[in-house]
């Protein structure tokens, strides 16, 4: 009996994992580390982000390299110009910093250049073009700025990082760049479908996010204004399909093994799933507080974490979701306006 109550602690042992995140709260410059061990919940640490004790910097978009060894974090507010700051995920000390453009959003870091690239999201700055910086991560020195669309936001990488996208929020827009050479090479109208270029439209999408699929053949876009998510067929590039979402779609994740899509609803306080075998919903799931903001899945494809940015003066929350009985298991309060989230490692 004695043996075999040991065997079961060395298998609990062997098998029990340890999940990582960082969420930044936009309204408290401040970038929480979370840990989930199976049962609990935590905040292992809450870093002070921004150089401006006195004001607001706005946190927003936050990434980690290939490697496992920094973290970076877009810093929105500047005079004019927001920045990007790299961090240690040993000990979470800033390192370095550069300046980007206005309001620079999300970002994402190519496997394959080994550069990141930004969304300037110029979100208060007048209605006309915005860009993508280009960031030589190691140096921390922006190479260049690639001209997209009006409020460009959710920018991702492809799966073998060859290809940069992201949408165009105002102007309605796909934006396709070779993230070898750092040329646009696709445009897709969202509004109409086409392969056309009208910055000065005014989209009634409003998309907000892109996401590829880990299969290389298809993106997926939050139509924010349009309450639906787009299907693009990557050899047509065409929209091939919609699916009905709910009120305002915002960002989206799908499983490391392409079977299902999350979707932050942000006008509905909740995250739709769906099974992408069939393009239908699986479940509806509510958010413990209001305005469900990013959303991130574990590479083992177990657990979805959400950012939730909370109203007023209410602390955001960070929702976590059971992605096997499809079920909201735990939450936990970070910083005010919870937004940028991402996945850091797991841990035996």
């Amino acid at each position: 009996m004695f043996r075999i109550f040991i065997a079961l602690l060395f298998i609990n042992f062997c098998y029990s994992q340890s999940y990582y995140v960082y969420v930044a709260a936009e309204s408290d410059d401040t970038v929480s580390v979370l840990k989930f061990d199976g049962d609990n919940f935590e905040e292992t640490d809450r870093v002070t982000v921004g150089i401006m004790p006195t004001e607001n910097e706005g946190p927003h978009g936050i990434t980690i390299d290939p490697s496992g060894k920094y973290w970076y974090l877009t810093l929105a507010h500047g005079s004019p110009n927001g920045s990007l700051v790299k961090y240690s995920t040993e000990n979470n000390e800033p390192l370095s910093k550069v300046e980007l453009g206005l309001f620079p959003a999300t970002m994402q870091i190519s496997p394959k250049t080994g550069l990141l690239y930004a969304a300037n999201f110029n979100l208060h700055g007048l209605m006309r073009t915005s860009t993508v910086s280009v960031v030589d991560p190691e140096n921390m020195v922006e190479i260049t700025k690639i001209k997209t669309g009006i409020m460009p936001h959710g920018s991702r990488i492809s799966i073998d990082g060859t290809t940069h996208y992201s949408v165009a929020m105002m102007s309605g827009e796909l934006f396709e760049i070779d993230a070898l050479d750092l040329s646009v090479k696709r445009i897709l109208s969202l509004d109409n479908n086409s392969n056309y270029r009208n910055a000065m439209h005014h989209s009634k999408v409003k998309p907000t996010w892109v996401t590829p699929h880990p299969n290389g053949k298809k993106l997926y876009i939050a139509g924010n204004g349009s309450d639906e998510i787009f299907v693009v067929d990557l050899e047509s590039f065409s929209v091939e399909d919609k699916l009905s979402t709910g009120k305002g779609p915002y960002n989206l994740a799908i499983s490391p093994d392409g079977k299902i899509l999350l979707a932050t609803l942000k006008s509905e306080g909740a995250v739709s799933i769906w099974s992408l075998k069939n393009n239908k919903l699986l479940k509806k799931i509510k958010n413990t507080t209001s305005i469900p903001h990013g959303v991130v899945i574990s590479p083992d494809n177990k657990y979805a974490f959400v950012s939730v940015e909370g109203v007023g003066g209410d602390p955001g929350k960070v929702d976590l979701i059971n992605l096997e009985t499809l079920s909201l298991q735990g939450s936990i309060n970070v910083g005010k306006q919870a937004g940028g989230i991402a996945f850091w490692k797991i841990e035996q």
